[in-house]
């Protein structure tokens, strides 16, 4: 029985050690989208512990490899030290409600997706207008999938849905989450589901998608805005869960 139990320690050193070098590539990658006020050690230190809970709760078995479990652990308990900060304004929170309550109210009526000219009459607002709210939104906020939860007036997570330390209880209705969340990003307009993927799995920047799809830096920058909107106007339902 010790033995077993210095064996597994030993894996997870193991890992541990091995992939630190991806919690400075997150670290670094994130940091290009964050405010100055906010250290790249400080990313690494959090980035480390999401690293070594990964490593003592990865379970082959269920599919994903550990580099794809870690990431999101890593990212995850990074993101947590940074809503600590609390460093976006009110105004990016109510902005962010704003827009994905037009999408729901649009999306409901229409059966389609909602179209920018739409969101933007829905909201009162000039299409330039629109288009300079979901650029202050992303410039002052990142967006992560765990944001889709938010509920509260300053955007803050729930406790638990926030954590990256989540209760064995939850496991059944966090795999049901990320069946809806798939669902959702599956049946997203072609464009947006491109530039999730292009940010999040590429690790692109927003200029070098620009240059992928023939766009300013600025109109990827509404693209990924619109698409976290949208996203969370379809998840509406686990927001108040």
């Amino acid at each position: 029985m010790y033995y077993s139990k210095t064996q597994a320690k030993d894996s997870q050193y193991r890992l541990v050690e091995q992939y630190a070098p991806l919690v400075k590539r997150i670290a670094y990658h994130l940091l290009a989208r964050l405010p100055a006020s906010v250290q790249l050690d400080d990313l690494i230190q959090a980035g480390m512990i999401g690293l070594l809970e990964a490593s003592g709760k990865y379970n082959a078995e269920k599919g994903a490899s550990f580099e794809t479990y870690a990431g999101i652990r890593i990212r995850g308990a990074m993101l947590d030290e940074v809503r600590k900060g609390d460093w976006a304004p009110r105004s990016v929170h109510r902005n962010s409600r704003m827009v994905s309550d037009a999408i729901r109210v649009i999306e409901a009526r229409t059966g389609r997706d909602a179209k920018d000219q739409e969101v933007a009459a829905e909201l009162k607002l000039s299409l330039d207008e629109y288009y300079g709210l979901l650029g202050d939104t992303l410039g002052s906020r990142l967006f992560s999938f765990d944001d889709l939860f938010q509920s509260g007036e300053h955007g803050e997570l729930g406790e638990e849905a926030g954590s990256t330390h989540s209760e064995p209880s939850r496991d059944l209705e966090d795999e049901r989450f990320q069946q809806a969340l798939a669902e959702a990003i599956d049946s997203l307009p072609e464009r947006e589901k491109l530039v999730l993927s292009l940010y999040y799995d590429e690790e692109l920047n927003l200029k070098e998608i620009g240059q992928v799809l023939g766009v300013s830096e600025s109109r990827v920058s509404q693209l990924h805005s619109q698409c976290a909107a949208r996203l969370r106007a379809r998840l509406s339902e686990w927001r108040v869960r």
